[in-house]
């Protein structure tokens, strides 16, 4: 006998109209049901999911960890009721045909939304079990897995319109091309930035960790996240900036991680060199600079050869025009490069140049075209810096000066030494 049939009966009994004792019954019955749910809830929550808390605390396994954080048993909880208004409800608390049915189409749309909430839960979990890999750098997946639960979603709404309206999935299905236009206006970056993600996947483009540039966005420093529709860049000065994903795709991207894989970071700066100071080496100075323990060997091997090319081909000396001399820039130049080789900051294997560029009004470049070993930030700004200062400091031992623009304290003497004229 139903429990609506039973309510029913005893409100006859006590003298309560036929007309009002049915209604009555239904909804005691109800709230009956209600009161079953909730208790199923409570105890799927409050007793079945700490035991199963507790026991996932206890297993050497990761990723039913990561199933806990990501609340998926929280979500399965939520199928305790509505399982409870399905088995029992239609056999002991609803009589009326049309009220049974109302009430199987609520629980099947119930369903259906705890499922796409507790595979959403899933997904979740697959990234945390994925950023606790080796792998987690390698390949983005956040954007890929975000882009799935948008079509997850996206089918999971169809298939409540399904149970609700009561008509096949195919139904709207079938509608879906004429909306085609709306969904591409409407989720147009989620759209662009699965397609980015998916490239920017395949092709590890970007990475977690990796260290980018886009001057159009003002983005310099660390990717800290890839997702569906942005990627974050924790600048160098702590901001953080947003950058739509499909722009690492459509626009310029400087990605510094061939750099760190390398092991060797570049340095490019050069020294303008005052072109009024270069000259030919004289006697003084070729005995000054034999005194350098790091050019001395470029002395020793250079001299024989100037001399015996200059006996070859009986060059006048008392011109210094004629023949080939040792000027006081290819000196130093050696030197550079000596001092650079000596280094043990430098790194060999790479590119090593010390060269000469063209000839400007701020004077002759000379350019350092190195790559340090170490290519933390700070160690390789020190590296350099100790590099230039000592270039800095030696190179008046070569009777070479470094071009500077004139400043204020060079035109104040120039206008005193003109009046003590």
């Amino acid at each position: 006998m139903l429990l609506v049939d039973e309510i029913q009966a005893r409100l006859l009994h006590v003298g309560v109209p036929e007309t009002l004792a049915l209604p009555l019954s239904q909804l005691a019955s109800l709230l009956v049901l209600a009161l079953l749910a909730t208790a199923a809830n409570f105890i799927a929550k409050k007793l079945i999911l700490r035991l199963v808390t507790a026991a996932v605390r206890k297993t050497p396994v990761k990723w039913d960890d990561a199933f806990l954080e990501a609340n998926v048993f929280t979500r399965l909880s939520h199928v305790a009721p509505a399982l409870v208004v399905t088995f029992f409800g239609p056999q002991f608390f609803v009589r009326d045909p049309g009220l049974v049915k109302a009430l199987g189409v609520g629980v099947n749309a119930y369903i259906v939304l705890i499922v796409l909430m507790v595979v959403a839960a899933i997904l979740d979990a697959v990234v945390l079990i994925y950023e606790q890999s080796a792998a987690t750098k390698t390949v983005p997946v956040k954007g890929v897995i975000q882009g799935i639960k948008l079509v997850v979603y996206l089918f999971g709404g169809i298939l409540i319109l399904s149970v609700v309206l009561q008509k096949s999935p195919v139904y709207f299905l079938s509608g879906l091309g004429a909306l085609t236009a709306v969904l591409l206006l409407v989720f147009r970056d989620a759209l662009l930035g699965l397609v980015a993600g998916v490239q920017i996947s395949v092709n590890r483009m970007v990475q977690v960790g990796d260290w980018i540039e886009m001057s159009k966005y003002g983005a310099d420093g660390d990717v800290i996240d890839v997702s569906l529709t942005t990627v974050k860049v924790r600048n160098w000065d702590k901001t953080i900036t947003t950058i739509p994903t499909y722009a690492l795709i459509s626009d310029p991207v400087k990605n510094w991680r061939g750099m760190q894989e390398s092991g060797g970071r570049r340095i490019k700066r050069a020294l303008y060199i005052d072109m009024n100071t270069v000259k030919f080496v004289d006697d003084a100075l070729l005995r000054k600079m034999m005194s350098f323990q790091r050019l001395r060997p470029y002395l020793e091997e250079k001299i024989p050869e100037i001399e015996a090319w200059n006996k070859r081909e009986q060059v006048d000396d008392a011109v210094p025009v004629n023949g080939r001399r040792l000027t006081n820039l290819g000196c130093f130049r050696a030197y550079v490069a000596a001092y650079l080789r000596a280094n043990p900051h430098i790194h060999k294997d790479m590119t090593f140049l010390v060269r000469q560029l063209h000839p400007t009004d701020k004077g002759l470049p000379l350019e350092i075209y190195v790559f340090t070993n170490d290519t933390r930030w700070a160690v390789y700004e020190g590296i350099q810096a100790d590099i230039f200062d000592h270039l800095l400091a030696v190179i008046g031992e070569f009777e070479l000066g470094v071009f500077q623009s004139p400043s204020g304290r060079d035109v104040r003497a120039l206008a005193e030494a003109s009046k003590a004229a």
